[in-house]
């Protein structure tokens, strides 16, 4: 972040057919695992309901409360100006919240919040990445582990300039 390493406040995997380049946010030249068996319905839904073809996951373990993820949007540009996000919640029920971006046409909006429970499917598409963003916020009240299963669908033939797909 602003060219310093940090470390995430959660576990983090990426599967999928592509890894990350340096271009990512996320960090450079990450390789992806191949898809598990387990991911292949959620794959399959994904496909049929919404007329996606999920090329990548980003998987994150949420340990405990003190585990988040900070506001920001899946505004890549490799996925597209109106990006389809699908994500499986699994396990203990966490908060998860958006907000307008600060500046644009949902400026001034209130924020939503969500309780993503186990087996939750959470869809965001059309212009939510443009004009919203999201967080999973720390928490001190009391939580067991949660799995964050992010489905993503390149719409760019080649995301990171370094080959992978």
């Amino acid at each position: 972040m602003f060219g310093r390493a940090y470390l995430q406040p959660r576990l983090t995997a990426w599967i999928g057919e592509r890894g990350y380049s340096a271009a990512s946010r996320y960090s450079a030249s990450v390789h992806a695992s191949p898809w598990p068996d387990a991911l292949g319905a959620l794959r399959g839904l994904a496909e049929q309901r919404y007329g996606m073809r999920p090329d990548a996951a980003l998987v994150n373990l949420y340990r405990d409360g003190r585990d988040s993820v900070d506001w920001h949007a899946d505004d890549e540009p490799y996925l597209g100006p109106d990006p389809l996000v699908v994500s499986l919640s699994l396990g203990a029920p966490r908060r998860f919240v958006l907000r307008p971006r600060p500046s644009g046409p949902s400026a001034g909006r209130p924020r939503l919040a969500f309780l993503l429970g186990d087996g939750d499917l959470l869809v965001m598409g059309g212009a939510t990445q443009r004009l919203w963003q999201h967080a999973v916020p720390k928490t001190s009240r009391p939580c067991g582990p949660r799995i964050s299963c992010t489905l993503r669908e390149s719409v760019v033939s080649d995301p990171g300039g370094d080959g992978s797909r």
